[in-house]
């Protein structure tokens, strides 16, 4: 199992670009997709972004942060950022990083969490 450590996170204005990093540690980092997830008050866990290989490389995201975001990984740092601009309000939420997510968007499953970074995004 893959251990998740999030940072980067804070309080930004919108229109701001703001940079999340989750370094992993244990093995089998290279070889699970990774993913973000984030949660705002009173509201379900939402999928934000995965990277993940399968004969290629690949990156999907939800549909509400698609063109903002970007996620990449460093496999040589254990590594995997989250790169969000254009920040709106609606993006205020704490952000999870996620080890061995199988699948995509709101059905995928996830095998290992970090503790959570909290983005605020004010108007």
């Amino acid at each position: 199992q893959v251990q998740l450590v999030e940072s980067g996170g804070g309080l930004v204005q919108a229109g701001d670009s703001l940079r999340l990093s989750c370094v992993a540690s244990g093995r089998n980092f290279s070889s699970q997709a990774m993913g973000w997830f984030r949660q705002a008050p009173g509201k379900e866990r939402e999928f934000v972004a995965v990277h993940g290989y399968n004969h290629n490389p690949y990156t999907y995201y939800g549909d509400s942060v698609k063109g903002r975001f970007t996620i990449s990984r460093d496999y040589a740092k254990n590594t995997v950022y989250l790169q969000m601009s254009s920040l709106k309000p609606e993006d205020t939420a704490v952000y999870y990083c996620a080890g061995g997510v199988a699948g995509l968007g709101s059905t995928a499953r996830v095998i290992s969490w970090g503790q959570g970074t909290q983005v605020t995004v004010s108007s």
